[in-house]
């Protein structure tokens, strides 16, 4: 996967540094390096940029007012000398925050976070574009139809997938990153152990999802999340 980003800073020096770490990054591509937000707007406007390295504190508009103006689905690592602007930083959604002088070391591990959230999306809309995946069962690929799969169990280094037939698909992989992979919030962890589809849910019931005859756990960690997703489907 390569990364459009662009640099918006007025310090040359910072600029440009940032300029030669870009360079040096396999996975990035630089649109372009900017003085100002006002400089940056039409360019980035224009250009399919993805992720933004954005000074904070710059004369006219500031990064943080800039930020609040940008597309939701721009990402933002801020830059600056400042340490007081973390808050405000986070306040935006940034995915990190730099301080200056900023090392190749901060600036790599900065970008591998914003990789790993653009993999993420990525992974995230062709599975709700595509509606099936493949998950290696008994030393073959099996497909699975997300709409068919009633919930998801994790047993020990395998996980077992509860289909709506009642078939059961097990397979060697980690629970995270199954989790990772598949549309949310329609599918929910729900417990360290399960991952409900919520769509097949006919209700709450002491603190368990209730899918017909079954009963999927819910733990402290998950329970504000599958109490928002049942909130937002609630008539009141």
């Amino acid at each position: 996967m390569t990364i459009n980003c662009a640099i918006i800073d007025d310090e040359p020096l910072a600029a440009g540094l940032l300029k030669s770490y870009v360079e040096k990054t396999p996975f990035l591509h630089l649109i372009g390096t900017f003085g100002s937000a006002l400089e940056a707007m039409k360019a980035i406007r224009d250009s399919p940029v993805q992720l933004l390295f954005l000074d904070i504190q710059m004369p006219e508009l500031s990064g943080i007012e800039f930020a609040k103006i940008l597309p939701r689905d721009m990402k933002i690592i801020f830059t600056t000398a400042f340490q007081q602007y973390a808050v405000e930083g986070y306040k935006v959604s940034a995915l990190d925050y730099l301080m200056k002088p900023i090392s190749y070391d901060d600036f790599l591990k900065a970008a591998n976070k914003a990789l790993e959230w653009f993999d993420f999306a990525t992974r995230q809309q062709n599975a709700a574009s595509d509606r099936f995946m493949y998950v290696k069962c008994d030393y073959k690929l099996q497909r699975v139809n997300m709409d068919d799969i009633l919930y998801i169990e994790g047993v020990k280094d395998y996980v077992c997938i509860h289909m709506a037939n009642g078939e059961e698909i097990m397979s060697l992989m980690n629970m995270k990153k199954l989790e990772q992979y598949l549309p949310q919030p329609e599918f929910l962890r729900t417990h360290r152990s399960f991952i409900a589809h919520m769509p097949k849910a006919d209700g709450v019931d002491r603190q368990r999802i209730v899918m017909g005859s079954v009963f999927i756990p819910v733990s402290d960690s998950y329970r504000q999340n599958v109490q928002e997703y049942f909130d937002t489907h609630t008539l009141t």
